[in-house]
């Protein structure tokens, strides 16, 4: 059975969406099955890998007028899918609201397709509503994108209380799959700072690989391409290179 990893964080700009779309391409050139899920209305984990966002998508999947079948999307990366979102996803939070098991429609889409995939990979929105706690219901392991400035330490604590309360009443055998760094600056004192200050108190539960600022990570989604094809040889693309490693062994 494949093993679903949730991205989150409430901030947004953190490189959550890169960092989804990055780390399964790479998992996928290693010769694993992938599946994307694109959970954020804003859609750009669909467009950051040349997909339309046309009907299904994960939204239809959730109101049950589609099947996973219909839904899923190939890429230009072998053995790398992905499900889309569009803007129609923006509502579902309402809709869910007053449905008895609103935290479980990911999780209800996600168990029947999951034998067919390696791993499974969804990008939340940046919140912690209702449609990220569904990613947190659905998910094995939750993996952290975090900018190394100062009010993402204070993030990360909401953050890891709501993983908590999760884990105490909707998921109990979710876990932290690993906490990794993006954006990063090794001029500035306040990034080496905050690097330390993370791995001195979350110790192996950071992984090795951080990922520095890049642009052509910035410039790979307009061409609707992971960094592994627009640009492999770039610093950006070796740090994914591996991460993705790291999360393959840790797993």
């Amino acid at each position: 059975m494949g093993k679903v990893f949730v991205f989150v964080n409430q901030k947004g700009g953190v490189g959550k969406t890169t960092s989804s779309i990055n780390i399964g391409a790479y998992i996928a050139v290693a010769g694993k099955k992938v599946l994307l899920v694109d959970f954020d209305s804003q859609g750009n984990m669909s467009s950051g890998v040349g997909v339309s966002k046309e009907k299904p998508t994960i939204y239809e999947l959730m109101a049950e007028t589609a099947t996973a079948e219909q839904a899923i999307k190939h890429t230009k990366v072998a053995n790398l899918d992905v499900i889309s979102a569009s803007i129609d996803l923006a509502g579902a939070a309402m809709e869910l609201v007053n449905q008895q098991d609103r935290n479980f429609f990911l999780k209800r889409v996600l168990d029947p397709i999951r034998d067919k995939y390696d791993y499974i990979l969804v990008d939340c929105p940046p919140s912690l509503g209702m449609l990220t706690l569904n990613g947190l219901c659905a998910a094995d392991e939750v993996l952290v994108p975090m900018q190394c400035e100062y009010f993402a330490l204070e993030g990360i604590t909401l953050l890891l209380q709501t993983i908590q309360q999760v884990q105490k009443g909707l998921n109990s055998s979710l876990k932290i799959g690993g906490i990794f760094f993006t954006m990063y600056d090794s001029r500035t004192r306040l990034a080496q700072d905050v690097v330390m200050q993370v791995k001195s108190y979350f110790k192996d539960v950071v992984f090795n690989t951080i990922i520095p600022r890049n642009i052509r990570l910035s410039e790979a989604p307009s061409h609707g391409e992971p960094i592994c094809l627009y640009d492999p040889n770039c610093i950006g693309a070796k740090s994914y290179q591996k991460l993705a490693e790291e999360v393959i062994n840790r797993g």
